[in-house]
Formats: C-alpha cells, structure tokens, sequence
C-alpha cells in the first residue's frame, strides 16, 4: 500500500501555500502539515490569492490530496482558561477562515490547559469555547490531539476527548488526531497498537481518525513529558512506528512527522536541519537507517 506520509513544513510570508507544497515535495512526502503564521503569536501575513490558486495546481500536478493536508492551531489558543476566552474562540475562527480560504479543511487543535481549575472544569470550559467556534456552517473540521498530560494538559485520555466530542452540538465537525509521542509519554503502549485501536473505537470511534502525528519519543511510557525524538531514535522504537504507519485500519490516514531536526556544526557554528527527506525514505523502505543523523548531517554540509 502507499501510505500517506508527510511531515511539518513551513509557511513563509514570500510564497505561503507554494513554498508550504515545495519544502514537502523536496522531502518526497505526498500530504504535509503546516501552520498559517507563527505558532507563538498572533502575527498573520495576508494571504495572496495568486499563490493559493498556484500552490493548489501544484498539489493538484503532485497528487497531493486536499484532503489529506493539515493545518495545526497556533499554541497560544488555549480553550481551557476562561480568562482567555474571548480571544482564544476569535483568534481560532480566524484561523479556520484563513484554512478555508486556503482551500483545505482540516485544523488540529491542542484541547488546552486547565491552569489549577481541574480536569472536568476545564473540559466543560473547552466545550463552551468550541460551541461558540462550531456551528452548522462550518466547512473546517477541528481536530482535538492526544496530549502527553504535562502541567495541567487535557486530552491525554480517550476519555477525556470523548466527553469533550460529546458536549459538542456539531460533533460530526469534530475528530482526532493521535500523536505517537504524546500517547507513549501519556501512557499508552504503542507496541501494542491493535489494541490500542481497539480500545480507541470502543470509546471515541475509528470513524473519528483523521490523522496521526509520527514521532518517536525521548521518555520512557507514562512520564507525561512531551518531547519528540527522531524516527527510531526512542524509547517507542522503528518497528512499533512502522506498525502504527502501516496498520490496515489506518492506511487511508495521513500520517505527519513533527520529529526534532537535526544540529550540525557547519564552519563552527551550530545549525538545525530537518530530518524529514530521509525518515520518509526510512518509511517508505521499512528498514530502519542506524546512520540517520550522520546522512543528514553530510547531506547538508
């Protein structure tokens, strides 16, 4: 089978959706995962119709499925604090009419932290935000990620999105997205992903998996700490990642890599590059690289 593999790729404010399409063709992916501006901040360029209308024919040349392509929230939404409210329900319709107008229809959104009010406060919280964001004409589906459940996170049981995805009047505008890291450093056994699976459509529904962030993980399961490591590189290891990329339930879902890139000393000073040209390689092949770092190291020498 071909799988649907991409990776994070970035959204410059000279060629936006065209250079987004570019940086993921160069690494071999055919979907890929962008944000519309820094995640950090409220700073959006305006979006140029002419690079949208040349990014899609592009995709369109490439077989890149619309479909397939994810647009992740910015960090700074937080659902889950009321103090933030107001801000965090415009900023996301904003968002969600920038994914529209680029011509895709799909956006993960982090569920958001609670900051000391409890779990079942702020997913009461979370609710309230996303019934305010959701309504009947909504085209962009929200995708609520498995997180790894560090500070105060919410969304890093199936539980706990399940009674998220519930209390929302639209919930067929709402799915999942899985996070192998999160869900290693939440608790979940990736080696055991049947079951997990299993488990997850049991509680939520398989019909609600629209996309799965692939990353390899630096903890040990059930730290809830939250920080990725390069394909085969961690403690979730290559076989139990190839397992999840080409399990039979999940072969039409778009799978995205968010792995670290990887530091180089280029003429004594220290750069990061992106891995992503050769884990898709490594994917594609289902044999893991033990001289991963070093190929992209001399790559890009």
């Amino acid at each position: 089978m071909e799988v649907i593999i991409g990776s994070h790729v970035s959204f410059k404010k000279e060629d936006q959706l065209l250079g987004s399409i570019r940086e993921a063709l160069s690494y071999g992916a055919n979907t890929f995962m962008f944000y519309t501006g820094a995640p950090q901040n409220t700073s959006r360029s305006e979006l140029n119709e002419e690079l949208i209308q040349k990014g899609l024919i592009l995709m369109k040349e490439n077989r890149i499925d619309q479909n397939n392509v994810i647009v992740h929230a910015p960090y700074i939404i937080n659902l889950a604090n009321p103090n933030n409210e107001d801000f965090s329900v415009s900023f996301l319709k904003e968002e969600m009419k920038r994914v529209e107008q680029l011509g895709m229809n799909k956006i993960v959104l982090h569920p958001g932290s609670h900051v000391g009010l409890g779990i079942e406060k702020g997913i009461e919280q979370i609710t309230k935000c996303l019934n305010k964001v959701i309504d009947r004409t909504t085209k962009v589906m929200i995708l609520l990620e498995t997180m790894a459940g560090k500070g105060s996170e919410i969304g890093s049981t199936f539980e706990e999105l399940k009674q998220i995805i519930d209390n929302i009047n639209y919930s067929d505008k709402v799915g999942v997205c899985l996070d192998t890291c999160h869900m290693n450093d939440a608790g979940y056994s990736l080696e055991n992903f049947d079951q997990v699976l299993e488990e997850f459509d049991r509680i939520i529904g398989i019909d609600k998996l629209k996309c799965i962030h692939i990353n390899d993980s630096k903890n040990e399961r059930g730290t809830h700490k939250d920080r990725h490591e390069n394909i085969g590189y961690g403690t979730i290891g290559f076989d139990a990642l190839m397992h999840v990329i080409y399990h039979e339930k999940v072969k039409d879902i778009p799978k995205i890599l968010e792995t670290p890139y990887v530091s180089c000393n280029d003429g004594g000073k220290d750069r990061t590059y992106p891995p992503y040209k050769f884990e898709i390689e490594m994917i594609r092949t289902q044999k893991k690289n033990p001289h991963l770092l070093e190929d992209i190291r001399q790559f890009y020498k």
